[in-house]
């Protein structure tokens, strides 16, 4: 089974069991949408007629908040379980949200330069190169388009365990080649889900290959000083599990291929 087929069946039983993914926007979320979406400040101050792109983002909350807050919402998906909590959420509450369902990393149903915002959860580690995804975010968002999004640390995937003396264990090499093996760690992984890890410099440095200029990183804090050993909040005390970036898409590559190569507006 692909990594495509293996995903869909996991986030479609996910979605099933309604896990804590699949949480959809409640009405005081919705009373508020771009606060809940954005504490940070990174987002305009109106999104009212912007195009969006909800990348990898089924499970009725980040979609509903964007059309919530009145802009035009596509919402991609590998899961059809997920996008139709989408579906049924936008419906309910008389929004209107376009759902395409596909791989992350294939937007080719998506027109070039049609998006002024791409938003992504978490989602990159379901894919073996993050920078492909990169491409096609390059591709379908204007030029001084904003793209936020989340990623698992190489770090903490590379956690498999927690030794005798509750100290967490690295025991992935960094540079892991394939999918990552299953691990008694489980705190930052999905259950069911083929995962790989992606580098620091496939990470931040693919962004910048795709012509994308970082404004902005922040490491999400998970830490609870008083969480038991073995809580994934105890865990986040001695690793940060997620990484969020900020970057704006302000310029084409002319040529990857000659040393020359240079960025223009």
């Amino acid at each position: 089974m692909s990594h495509l087929s293996h995903n869909r069946a996991a986030w479609n039983r996910l979605a099933e069991v309604r896990s804590q993914f699949t949480k959809v926007a409640t009405d005081e979320e919705c009373r508020s949408p771009l606060q809940t979406l954005d504490s940070r400040g990174w987002l305009p101050e109106s999104v009212t007629g912007k195009h969006v792109l909800c990348l990898a983002s089924g499970g009725g909350w980040q979609s509903i908040l964007y059309a919530s807050a009145g802009a035009q919402v596509t919402v991609v998906d590998l899961s059809n379980k997920m996008l139709q909590l989408d579906e049924q959420e936008a419906r309910r509450r008389g929004l209107q949200v376009k759902i395409v369902e596909t791989s992350m990393d294939d937007l080719s149903e998506l027109r070039d330069a049609q998006f002024d915002i791409v938003h992504q959860p978490v989602s990159s580690c379901y894919v073996p190169e993050v920078e492909a995804v990169y491409r096609e975010v390059a591709r379908v968002l204007r030029p001084g388009g904003l793209y936020i999004s989340q990623h698992k640390t190489p770090t903490s995937l590379q956690i498999t365990s927690r030794d005798q003396q509750n100290e967490y264990v690295v025991g992935l090499e960094y540079y892991q080649q394939g999918a990552l093996p299953k691990t008694d760690d489980r705190s930052y992984r999905e259950d069911g889900a083929t995962e790989y890890l992606h580098r620091w410099d496939q990470l931040v440095g693919g962004l910048c290959r795709q012509g994308f200029v970082i404004e902005d990183l922040r490491e999400p804090v998970r830490a609870d000083p008083s969480a038991p050993v073995g809580h994934f909040r105890h865990r986040g005390r001695f690793v940060a599990p997620y990484v969020r970036i900020k970057a704006r898409r302000i310029a084409q590559q002319v040529s990857v291929e000659s040393p020359a190569a240079i960025w223009v507006p």
